[in-house]
This record gives C-alpha cells, structure tokens and sequence, in this order.
C-alpha cells in the first residue's frame, strides 16, 4: 500500500472541520486538490472514508477507525516538535560529561554551578574517569564530550584547548627550606618523590618530561589521585608533581613550597574531547560556550 503521508494531513483536516473547503484554506491548497487527495487514500485504503450531508461531509465508520489512529499519530508529532523546541529553548535535556577527579573538582564545579543556575531544567550527569577512560567513554557514545588534559591523540576525537595549566614540585612544610634549590635530575633522586599512578595523564606528562631530559625520576610512593598526592606532600611523605593551579591556596599560605626546577615543565592545557563528526546538543553547546575559548563555536 503506497499512501502519501501528505494524504493524511488532508484527511485530518477535514476530519476536524467537515468541510473540504476549510480543509482546504488551512492547508493552503484548492478544493479540487482536497478531493482529488481523498479519492486516492479511498481507492488505496479500499473503502469509502466520507460521505456527504448538507452541511458538508461526514466521517463513514471506516473513517472513524481510521481517525482515531491518524489523531493519535499527530498528538505524538506535536509533543515531538514541542520536545525539540523546548530543548532547543533549554527547557528541558541533559548532558553527559566525563572528566577526571582533578578536573572534575578544580576546574569543572564552577562551570557546572553556573550552568545549573541558568539552566535549572536541564539535568547534568558526571562520569570521573581518568583522560584515557573518558575518551573511551567517549568513543562509546556514554558521554557527549570530556574535559582531559591535553595533550590527546585520538583520530576520532576532536580536542579544543581552554585553559593552560603548569605542573610543578612542591614540598610540605618540613621541606620549606628547599625553596631557593634549583633541582636537577641529580637533587631529585636525593628525595623520595610523590607521583600518581602510571595510566593518568599527568602521570604521562611527568614521565615524558624526564625522558626528554635525561632525568631518571622513580616514585617512592604512586597514588590515584591528586587530592591524596597533597595530602601526602603535606605531611612531609616526599615531593610531589602537582598542578600549580590546583594547590594555589596552599602555595599561599605556606602549607605547602614550590621547589623550582632547573628545566621548567611546559605548560599544558586542559582541554574538551568530542566525537569527531558528531554535532553536539544544544545543551552541550551551551555549557561548552561557558568554557573559555567558547566551545561552542
């Protein structure tokens, strides 16, 4: 059965109005089209759809049957539209983000306490991955873009940058008197060094930094995360490579002293992970245009 989807827009219209010609003034086309639309759907469907009165045309029993699935099906194109149009307005929708513990806590919250504000309808689901993890997850399909420190090789996977972050060493307190040492290769293998585990981004970046100078960093103590890195640092377990930017406060304060280095660690970026080819949600596209370097571009 061949009937043009067109054909039951008609059928509607002059279903709920019993007139062919207010059909079809509402549908902009002539008369003769209206009928000419109803004698194919009649002769398709096998049977009669309307007949005449005086005041116009009336549905038959087999046009009873027929409306009331018709009327259904345009009920659910309408709630479709109006879901579109309101997630398009930011009515409603969510966004999936992956991001690491690090990025999630120091550099993520802010972005998302802001975008919950402007945006209270639209519900936020966070997966804390490390960067390696939240590309798969990615590629998967399980989240709509990652925050992950660059630098990211992925062929599938487009990244922007946003902000440069700088690793350095520090020391807690017990360690203060490093602060004016310039450290080599040679003064760091004098210390017992703090360092996450291998498999995190970070971790990568440090070890590809060593490797390039020649300098032979062994950890003493590996930890999964950032937070517990500082934690360790401040009791004096050994130094640490951690985000300048994250452990600002404690730079401040004096908890924790940058140790400078004798070659610097270059600084990175953190960075947004989407699919490549795949286009974006209007609520994606709004958060991402928080971020600076607007994502959304």
């Amino acid at each position: 059965m061949n009937v043009n989807l067109e054909w039951y827009r008609v059928f509607y219209q002059v279903a709920k109005t019993g007139s062919l010609t207010r059909a079809a003034a509402l549908l902009h086309i002539t008369q003769p089209a209206v009928s000419h639309t109803l004698k194919q759907m009649e002769e398709q469907l096998g049977g009669s759809l309307f007949f005449r009165t005086s005041r116009g045309v009336q549905l038959t029993t087999e046009g009873e049957v027929l409306l009331g699935y018709i009327e259904q099906a345009f009920i659910n194109v309408n709630m479709g539209e109006k879901a579109i149009a309101e997630m398009h307005n930011l009515d409603k929708g969510e966004i999936h983000i992956g991001a690491s513990d690090t990025l999630c806590k120091y550099y993520l919250l802010p972005y998302l306490d802001r975008y919950r504000a402007e945006y209270p309808n639209i519900r936020i689901h966070v997966t804390n991955r490390t960067t390696p993890e939240t590309i798969q997850l990615l590629k998967e399909g399980r989240i709509d873009f990652g925050i992950v420190s660059l630098p990211v090789m992925d062929k599938q996977v487009e990244v922007r940058e946003s902000s440069a972050i700088q690793d350095c060493l520090v020391g807690g307190k017990g360690y203060s008197h490093l602060g004016n040492t310039i450290f080599t290769g040679e003064e760091l293998e004098q210390y017992p060094i703090l360092m996450l585990e291998k498999g995190a981004s970070t971790r990568k970046y440090i070890d590809d930094y060593a490797a390039a100078h020649d300098m032979q960093i062994i950890p003493e103590i590996e930890l999964g995360s950032i937070d517990l890195l500082l934690q360790f640092a401040l009791r004096d377990f050994g130094l640490a490579f951690v985000i300048r930017d994250f452990v600002i406060n404690e730079l401040r304060e004096g908890s924790l002293v940058e140790i400078p280095l004798a070659v610097p660690i270059p600084k990175r970026h953190v960075g947004v992970a989407t699919l490549r080819g795949v286009p974006l949600s209007a609520a994606s596209r709004s958060f991402l245009s928080l971020l600076p370097d607007h994502f959304s571009k």
